[in-house]
């Protein structure tokens, strides 16, 4: 089971720290995955972290503005949001598999994600 939270209001060019808590897997031997869905618009892939090496990676509209990270001890992932634009605008959500897939159709627990919304 997992939750993604941590979502607000925020200005443009601010910053936001969302976390996703999960039970029921050990993180060190999975990925966790964060995907973001815009109003009206199809889930699209953000960025992952692999839990035994760390590895990241992002999508090219997020690189360098946001900053994933783990604590495998808490089974935790956090996603730093920095430099915010209107684009960021969406429900954030958190999902995990044994690898750094990037399409939707590879995970089947989503929880409920947490809403950040960019406005000035």
């Amino acid at each position: 089971q997992l939750q993604a939270f941590g979502g607000g209001l925020v200005q443009p060019g601010g910053s936001l720290r969302l976390s996703c808590s999960g039970s029921g897997f050990v993180l060190e031997h999975y990925a966790m995955t964060w995907f973001r869905q815009a109003p009206g618009k199809e889930r699209e892939w953000v960025s992952c972290i692999r839990g035994n090496s760390g590895a990241t990676y992002y999508a090219d509209s997020v690189k360098g503005r946001f900053t994933i990270s783990k604590d495998n001890a808490k089974n935790t992932v956090d996603l730093q949001l920095t430099n915010l634009t209107l684009e960021d605008t969406a429900t954030y959500y958190c999902t995990v598999e044994r690898a750094c897939y990037r399409d939707t159709e590879s995970f089947d627990d989503w929880g409920q994600g947490t809403l950040v919304t960019v406005s000035s």
